[in-house]
């Protein structure tokens, strides 16, 4: 089983290089150009346009249901032959918490908390967004255990930008 690999907009393209990515989820504010690395094709692409935001806010895009079926089926097709790249803008939000939602949609046996602590362990700088998690926690039916595990690991250290990093799909 391979991995997942996490970064920001800046280092997105040497992360795919480096890790041999086959595949790219984009969470990115919908008007943000997004050059997709030549080495992936396009109908293995995901472009994702929200907004890095928790609750409503005047002309942005709020992390919806739509957006997260749409990570969910394109993540579950994943042959999972190469890594699957996830990013944002800074690689601490919108990216950390579609890994960890991909990650428990495709291994239902993993444990929210040991997860979230891993994911921390691996990415100190992680704040995953609130409202995707709690999207996904309840269209996985994990009970509020997702929600309570990010929770639980607080907020990130401060950064402009996270430093990509591996999350495996297994612990």
């Amino acid at each position: 089983m391979t991995y997942l690999v996490i970064s920001s907009l800046a280092d997105l393209h040497a992360t795919v290089a480096a890790h041999g990515a086959g595949q790219v989820v984009t969470l990115i504010n919908a008007d943000t150009a997004v050059e997709r690395p030549a080495t992936i094709a396009e109908e293995r692409h995901l472009f994702l346009g929200m907004n890095d935001i928790v609750a409503p806010l005047d002309g942005m895009i709020l992390p919806a249901a739509d957006h997260l079926d749409q990570l969910l089926a394109f993540g579950l097709a994943w042959d999972r032959t190469t890594p699957l790249a996830v990013h944002c803008w800074a690689g601490i939000s919108r990216s950390t918490a579609a890994a960890y939602i991909l990650a428990l949609a495709i291994n239902a046996d993993l444990d929210e908390m040991e997860l979230a602590e891993e994911l921390r362990r691996r990415a100190p700088s992680a704040t995953p967004n609130a409202r995707l998690v709690a999207l996904a926690d309840e269209k996985l039916g994990r009970g509020g255990r997702m929600v309570s595990a990010i929770a639980g690991i607080g907020r990130g250290e401060n950064a402009f930008s996270g430093t990509p990093f591996v999350l495996p799909l297994a612990l």
